[in-house]
């Protein structure tokens, strides 16, 4: 058993990096976005995707179905393993307000430990997303899997893939429209590519 999965980030929306998108309904991509679907599409065409497998934000389903259209797919199917982290009240607060909040700086020095306000724990993410990965891998030989999600989700799952605790989170990037490549077999798992960007 081996199977292949791309793990997207989602393209760009008009505000990111201002606030905490979470679970925010309504957030969908902009201008910029746009073009980085467009450039994913191209990219990904050339990898033979079987499937694709999106969380259920806006931004993330949008992302997804340009991939799908791009490489002659269905429609993506939409699973809650990939939903982003449930940040609880945190969720459309700017990051000036955020640094103010005692909780929000533990939550960035100790994810292993702290819990979002009414959400969940890193560790929590961390067994959703590899769950399903583990779940979608033994579903057949040689499967080629897009998986769109958000940055935090795509870092629990790399690390677990690494070996590196979840408080590592820090130490690498995932950008906006990126794709990182692992492969999962009887004989464990290993990240071919990691947060690839096409300009």
């Amino acid at each position: 058993m081996t199977a292949t999965f791309f793990l997207v980030r989602h393209a760009a929306h008009d505000n990111v990096g201002n606030f905490l998108a979470g679970r925010t309904a309504g957030i969908s991509l902009g201008e910029s976005g746009r073009s980085q679907v467009q450039r994913l599409g191209e990219r990904l065409r050339r990898e033979d995707i079987n499937e694709i497998y999106t969380s259920p934000r806006e931004r993330t389903r949008e992302t997804a179905v340009g991939i799908a259209s791009a490489c002659g797919l269905s429609l993506p199917q939409t699973d809650d393993a990939l939903d982003e982290v449930n940040f609880g009240n945190w969720s459309g607060k700017t990051f000036e307000v955020l640094n103010d909040d005692p909780l929000w700086r533990r939550w960035n020095t100790t994810r292993s430990l702290v819990r979002t306000p009414g959400g969940e724990t890193m560790l929590d993410v961390q067994t959703r997303i590899f769950g399903l990965i583990e779940t979608l891998a033994r579903r057949g030989n040689d499967r080629r899997l897009a998986l769109v999600s958000h940055a935090d989700v795509i870092k629990a799952a790399v690390s677990h893939v690494l070996g590196l605790p979840i408080d590592a989170w820090s130490r690498f990037d995932i950008a906006p429209a990126s794709v990182t490549t692992v492969v999962v077999g009887d004989w464990g798992a290993k990240v071919m590519t990691l947060n690839e960007v096409t300009l």
